[in-house]
């Protein structure tokens, strides 16, 4: 299962992930979002131990999503050694996102 993530607990459970980290940027009023979701759910489980992946809710944690761009979502962004290394926006395929995330994991 995905981690939820906020201003406070950001740094640890992203920026200092020992590995690779595929963070959902989702409000709970966006349906895209929403429909995105079970997509998310499994890229976690089939990825487990290999990619850490986090939920961020864009009206809880206004401050990181503001530090990160966050114009649209859902937005995915793929964080590497606690850098942003690839992008991601709208509600895409699974087979997509995992293009992305491969290369990286």
């Amino acid at each position: 299962m995905s981690i939820e993530v906020n201003d406070g607990n950001f740094q640890q459970e992203v920026l200092n992930s020992d590995v690779p980290v595929l963070v959902d940027f989702w409000a709970q009023w966006c349906m895209p979002c929403r429909m995105l979701a079970p997509v998310i759910d499994e890229i976690s489980q089939e990825n487990e131990g290999k990619l850490k992946v986090c939920k961020l809710n864009v009206d809880e944690a206004r401050d990181t999503a503001s530090k990160y761009g966050i114009m649209s979502i859902p937005t995915m962004i793929i964080f590497k050694d606690g850098e942003s290394v690839e992008q991601i926006t709208g509600a895409i395929p699974k087979e997509q996102i995992m293009e992305k995330v491969s290369s990286h994991i």
